[in-house]
């Protein structure tokens, strides 16, 4: 459609002598007017500004959908996304990717691929899922952490710890293997490495989490955490204890700084346990907290204030103290738009506000705090009637 407009609106400049200028704008007005929902940010509500479309599944023939992005800072204004590009077939596998702005987010270099799905390693060729960005203070290094199983797998959930980094602002990729000392399945989540000291000594911390009771009726659903000292190596740190009053499928934490002095809370993900996809009853995030770098946590308690049926949310803690929520709201699987809260130090979580609502669907926000409340996010998007079609970036400052 898009193309016999373009091509009527090229015949009628040429009849009636239209000025150049004049066939371009009607050109323009015409395909605008045909983009898909996703494509037209102007018609969104939220908070989130200068919304742009980092990549379009579009623009990866024979890919069937775009997901999970993370997002990291290299140097002032110079930004790196990482997300994932499925293929056919599959729930949640296919390659990695990388794209690069070195003007805040205004613009967005051609991705080159992180993990390569058509590699092969000896015998073995493996898919991949769900990127993590980190890059370690003080280091020209960043780090990008992820999943692969084999490619004849269904989905991801028995996957095994990947990594590879990048000494050039995320433009080229070397991949390294990693010495796991924790051997199972696990998966990994966007926004997902912490670092604290012990007794001095920096230490990596990463929420995983395990899905092996969807293949194996003796399997288990489990929230963990590993820990690291070189980002090399890599150890089971420990378990989150489930709650007392029976077991929630507690899954994609993310880590923050606590109210106290020394403390960690992890805010999680939760679903029924006995029944992977359906929310709980009413749909809430669990939350655990550890006052000893990580080595222990409190058994997982609802948190009351914080809405999740059955999606990632972001949380984490502004310079100034200020945690910060941005979630989908809606039932289970519709994933809409999304939605954030903010609790200042010391206090409650605030009302309900709109962090980017389209009309579309919306999921798996990531953010980083690039100046004092200042923030860089990336979310994957859709269309009214289809999800993770796009990767969609935008900026977002404290209320």
């Amino acid at each position: 459609m898009a193309l016999g407009l373009l091509m009527l609106s090229r015949s009628r400049g040429r009849r009636r002598g239209a000025h150049p200028a004049i066939s371009a704008l009607r050109t323009a007005l015409l395909l605008l007017a045909v983009l898909p929902p996703a494509a037209r940010a102007d018609e969104a509500t939220g908070d989130v500004t200068d919304v742009r479309v980092v990549r379009s599944v579009e623009q990866h023939p024979g890919a069937a959908l775009l997901w999970e992005p993370d997002i990291a800072l290299w140097k002032p204004k110079h930004l790196v996304v990482a997300f994932g590009a499925g293929i056919p077939g599959k729930t949640d596998m296919g390659d990695l990717y990388a794209s690069v702005s070195t003007n805040d987010g205004d613009s967005w270099s051609e991705p080159v691929a992180i993990f390569d799905h058509t590699q092969w390693h000896g015998a073995m060729q493996f898919c991949y899922a769900n990127p993590v960005l980190y890059k370690p203070p003080g280091q020209d290094v960043l780090w990008c952490f992820g999943m692969r199983c084999p490619i004849n797998y269904e989905h991801s959930e028995d996957s095994r710890l990947v990594g590879a980094f990048s000494a050039d602002g995320g433009r080229s990729w070397s991949p390294v293997e990693l010495a796991m000392q924790y051997t199972g399945p696990l998966i990994t989540v966007t926004g997902g490495i912490t670092r604290v000291l012990d007794h001095g000594v920096p230490r990596y911390l990463m929420p995983v989490h395990r899905n092996t009771k969807r293949n194996d009726p003796l399997g288990s659903r489990d929230q963990l955490l590993l820990s690291s000292t070189s980002l090399l190596e890599w150890r089971l740190d420990a378990f989150i204890p489930q709650p007392v009053a029976g077991k929630v499928f507690l899954q994609e934490g993310a880590i923050a700084a606590g109210e106290h002095d020394g403390e960690l809370q992890l805010v999680m993900r939760a679903a029924r346990y006995d029944n992977e996809g359906v929310a709980l009853d009413p749909p809430r995030a669990y939350s655990s907290a550890s006052t000893d770098g990580g080595h222990t946590w409190s058994a997982a308690q609802a948190e009351s204030d914080l809405w999740n049926s059955v999606a990632k949310a972001y949380f984490g803690r502004a310079t100034d103290g200020t945690h910060l929520y941005v979630y989908s709201d809606g039932p289970a699987w519709s994933r809409m738009a999304l939605r954030y809260k903010t609790k200042p130090p010391g206090g409650i979580w605030g009302p309900e506000r709109t962090f980017f609502d389209a009309g579309t669907h919306n999921s798996y926000p990531a953010l980083i705090e690039v100046a004092a409340g200042e923030y860089r996010a990336v979310w994957d998007s859709g269309t009214k009637d289809r999800n993770r079609t796009h990767i969609r970036f935008g900026k977002f400052h404290l209320p």
